[in-house]
């Protein structure tokens, strides 16, 4: 990451940051659970005026932590109208930080907040649906700059923090662009945190060949099978020419992270061995 241009050489370097934040109820607090556990310094409901002070105390001392995560949110009463300027003037002093915006449907958030009894932070004297109606209206500005969108509606603790331990590991390591290449079956339903979704059920489906119907795309049989269909191959050439030419517009724009889900029927055959075959490309 780059260092304030007028930060002597040697003077320390700035520390990964991430701001934590979006709906209450969205999994904020196991999100920032999994980045400690990554390694991050972690502070949750920081007053965000109190942000700049932190990071340059963190820049001045040595640092013992792989970067910096602070969930902030409605919770304090000024940081809608505060965070503007704070931001702003942060990136006009050269600091970089992603901003992490978690969010899920109503109906979920309904149903967290009546498992753990806990009072929305607007719910004086508003009732919880408005109050989740009214903090989704509020902090929309905020979604519309964030690095990245996570819909945790289908997600369960351990996926949860599978996904944000993927992104504190690429966060520490380097501030261009990673991708991530996965599988998923239709049956199942979308897989809501891809950023592009590739629908491989036109090729030939090995579910349907006893002998390879046990295995999965990893197998040397099943991905023979697959890739017999010269539009295979065809696809993944062509499909990495987009994305190759696609991840420089998307960093230009400011994002960190790609997530490409290659879906078929079950998720067993086809997409696996596509994505298998996706990802030895982008990784040479």
């Amino acid at each position: 990451m780059t260092q304030p241009a007028d930060t002597p050489s040697g003077a320390g370097q700035m520390p990964v940051l991430f701001i934590l934040t979006g709906l209450s109820g969205s999994g904020k607090s196991t999100a920032l659970e999994a980045f400690e556990d990554a390694g991050y310094f972690c502070v949750d409901n920081l007053p965000v005026k109190l942000l700049p002070l932190l990071l340059n105390t963190q820049m001045m001392g040595e640092r013992s932590a792989e970067g910096l995560t602070c969930v902030m949110d409605v919770r304090e009463k000024e940081f809608l109208s505060a965070y503007p300027e704070v931001f702003a003037r942060l990136r006009q002093e050269g600091f970089s930080f992603h901003i992490l915006f978690f969010e899920a449907r109503e109906p979920v958030l309904i149903q967290r907040y009546s498992q753990t009894r806990r009072q929305h932070p607007l719910a004086i004297g508003k009732g919880l649906v408005d109050s989740i109606r009214m903090e989704r209206e509020q902090l929309e500005p905020l979604r519309r700059i964030a690095d990245r969108v996570i819909d945790t509606s289908a997600l369960n603790v351990h996926d949860l923090k599978a996904l944000v331990r993927q992104i504190a590991d690429r966060g520490r390591r380097t501030a261009s662009m990673r991708i991530t290449v996965m599988s998923f079956g239709f049956k199942y339903g979308l897989p809501l945190h891809a950023d592009l979704v590739l629908d491989v059920r036109f090729l030939p489906n090995p579910y349907f060949v006893p002998e390879l119907k046990p295995f999965d795309g990893r197998h040397p049989d099943v991905r023979a099978y697959v890739f017999q269909d010269p539009r295979c191959r065809e696809l993944i050439e062509r499909y990495g020419r987009l994305v190759a030419e696609l991840i420089p517009l998307y960093e230009k724009e400011g994002k960190s992270y790609l997530t490409l889900a290659v879906g078929c029927t079950g998720g067993k055959h086809r997409s696996v061995a596509v994505a298998e075959s996706f990802a030895r490309e982008f990784q040479k």
